[in-house]
């Protein structure tokens, strides 16, 4: 009972909840955003009204997300101060920095332009107006940069000094901070994987419609532009996710143990990747497995006789560093989710380059479990970017801080296992209830055909103006 009550426990689970459920937004936004801008790019280009018609249908899309992204985060300030409190005084003055500057420079110039571009349809000249989508584009990349390196911090510390009289973290060179090798690295990661969470949202979207044989002459553009956007970000995805994969085995050499369940360091052939294993109920003992060799050297150094760090040996490490404990994370929790990212990701591949063979000259598949196919893929890319952040953070633990702060340190020292109960089971109600509202609100929107009617007068590619689309 102690445990089920434990303000720790409680406090992770709660964290973790709520994060994940406001993640689900934030790649959709990110990614949708270019989407958006893409299309309107091309009607002003070209003028052709399907273009239009695609940058109305899929700006009502991203913006219900980008609205509901902003409540949820909402949130995730707040956590920082119920829960977490000491995590916040010991890391504040580091954190602070990247995140005020997310919330100055990034949020403002968001809020700012989707505001121009929301109410700016019929008011202003087609370039003035395109160019605030794509302002709106870049406040979100900044955005996730600034988070990406405030997060950065917790995976490698840099740019600080420790006061021990004070017990904190203090900044002395935020250039560091914002140029973390581990931010460098995440960043463009995540950027590709969001554009694939994108493409699978215009996929599932147009092959809904193709599904019912309607609006061929938007959906079967959308379509296409979303299976090549899927196979280019996927496969920049895989590329930015080696170079990534270089710097967690430099700065978090633990991790990458656990994820490939490594007990004892191993060289060239026997560094092998583990594509699927069986081991004993505690994790320590492995019984079956199917591995390829030479694999997890070349992965994490690149070279295919490198050698890679096992978990005992890198627990003696660390024990003699930080004293007495146990430095390795949850082994199955690691192992799985690094490959279950890796496989939803590479399936979500594989289904789009299907889907382009069968689209070839022009051909519209007429069986609909193709289109289900479609419909039922959308949740891959997002599942496989979900459970990549598991793994990130998962993998780091026992440490808030990497090498400074435990993650037992940095809970609230006032607040009972109680009161974050109840605040868990508050917000989860919330949150469930806000989900509904959500799915709801992105279906309606996802199959509404007014904005996909072709013009009445088919000479006419696009009017001059248009009235303010929301």
């Amino acid at each position: 009972m102690n445990d089920l009550l434990s303000t720790l426990v409680l406090s992770r689970w709660q964290f973790g909840l709520t994060t994940i459920y406001h993640f689900l937004f934030v790649p959709i936004t990110i990614g949708m955003v270019f989407v958006v801008a893409v299309f309107q790019t091309a009607w002003v280009r070209t003028g052709r009204a399907h273009y239009l018609q695609l940058t109305r249908f899929f700006g009502r899309i991203f913006l219900i997300n980008f609205a509901m992204g902003v409540v949820t985060g909402i949130v995730q300030e707040f956590q920082f101060g119920m829960n977490w409190s000491n995590y916040s005084r010991f890391v504040g003055d580091v954190f602070g920095a990247p995140l005020a500057l997310e919330g100055i420079l990034a949020f403002f110039l968001e809020a700012a332009f989707i505001g121009i571009w929301i109410f700016g349809w019929d008011r202003l000249p087609k370039g003035v107006h395109l160019a605030s989508i794509w302002l709106t584009a870049l406040g979100t990349l900044l955005s996730a940069y600034f988070i990406i390196a405030a997060n950065a911090f917790m995976q490698h510390p840099v740019g600080f000094r420790l006061d021990a009289s004070r017990g904190r973290a203090e900044l002395t060179d935020i250039w560091a901070v914002v140029t973390n090798k581990v931010a460098l690295a995440a960043f463009p990661h995540t950027i590709a994987a969001s554009f694939m969470v994108a493409a699978a949202v215009v996929i599932a979207v147009a092959g809904w419609h193709l599904a019912r044989n309607q609006h061929l002459e938007t959906m079967l553009p959308a379509i296409k532009f979303g299976l090549w956007t899927m196979v280019t970000a996927g496969a920049v995805t895989l590329l930015t996710g080696d170079q990534l994969g270089l710097v967690m085995v430099d700065t978090q050499p633990m991790k990458m143990a656990a994820a490939e369940a490594l007990y004892n360091t191993a060289t060239g052939q026997d560094a092998s990747f583990s594509i699927f294993t069986l081991g004993t109920p505690d994790g320590v003992h492995e019984l079956f497995s199917i591995r390829i060799p030479y694999l997890l050297s070349f992965l994490s150094t690149h070279t295919t006789h490198g050698t890679v760090e096992g978990i005992r040996e890198l627990q003696a490490q660390y024990t003699q560093v930080y004293g007495p404990g146990d430095y390795s994370p949850t082994i199955w929790v690691t192992y799985w989710a690094f490959r279950w990212m890796i496989g939803f990701g590479a399936v979500s591949v594989l289904l789009a380059i299907a889907g382009l063979v069968l689209l070839r000259r022009g051909r519209v598949p007429q069986r609909r479990w193709v289109w289900r196919i479609a419909v039922w893929s959308a949740p891959l890319p997002m599942a496989a970017m979900t459970v990549g952040w598991i793994f990130t953070e998962m993998g780091r633990q026992p440490w808030l801080v990497f090498g400074l702060l435990k993650t037992s340190a940095g809970v609230s020292p006032n607040v009972t296992g109680v009161e974050v109960l109840i605040s868990l089971v508050v917000f989860t109600l919330l949150y469930g209830a806000l989900a509904v509202v959500e799915f709801r609100l992105l279906r309606r929107a996802a199959q509404r055909a007014d904005e996909l009617t072709p013009p009445e007068d088919p000479a006419q590619d696009a009017p001059e103006t248009i009235a303010t689309v929301y």
